[in-house]
């Protein structure tokens, strides 16, 4: 009976452990996601499972290209993962497939060829200038994805996190960056 109890007793003492340290990481560090759908395909697929880092943007600030989840703007309990294009005070400009940035009076075309092929047009003719906490996100499948094109910018709050590490299908296991656009 001591034998049973004892085992009991370390069990409980596994339980309570493992409790502590997983309970603030998932809660506070690192939240798992699963991709549904095909709004950033080819670089995400339907079923990915995904790391969500949620504490980084609390001591900087999101960047251009990064990849994030958040909170839908139009239903604050549906998930949404996209691509942050445009940044706080800046102006977005969507015009004939391209992607162009305005900051401080400076323009720029949007290179998206790192993670976009080619061949992928940005439809649309959309002009958005970003207040202070504010930005403006797209799908990589910029056909099938309900984005800033559709409804308007992104508040800063609805934001849960960048995307930190693709951990399933193991085969295609990565941790991800923002790309480089100079």
């Amino acid at each position: 009976m001591r034998g049973i109890l004892l085992f009991i007793w370390e069990t409980i003492k596994i339980a309570l452990i493992a409790l502590v340290i997983v309970v603030p990481i998932r809660y506070f560090l690192f939240q798992p996601f699963f991709v549904m759908g095909q709004s950033m395909h080819p670089n995400f697929e339907n079923g990915d499972y995904l790391l969500i880092d949620e504490i980084s943007y609390r001591f900087i600030e999101p960047n251009r290209g990064e990849v994030l989840v958040f909170k839908c703007p139009q239903n604050p309990s549906q998930r949404y993962i996209k691509r942050i294009v445009g940044l706080p005070g800046e102006t977005v400009d969507i015009e004939n497939g391209k992607v162009m940035i305005f900051n401080q009076g400076q323009a720029q075309v949007l290179d998206e060829s790192e993670y976009l092929g080619s061949f992928v047009k940005t439809q649309g003719n959309v002009r958005i200038s970003l207040k202070e906490n504010e930005y403006f996100v797209l799908g990589d499948n910029r056909s099938a994805s309900s984005d800033s094109r559709k409804w308007g910018v992104l508040p800063g709050e609805n934001i849960i996190g960048r995307v930190f590490v693709r951990a399933w299908p193991f085969a295609a296991f990565a941790k991800f960056t923002a790309p480089s656009y100079e």
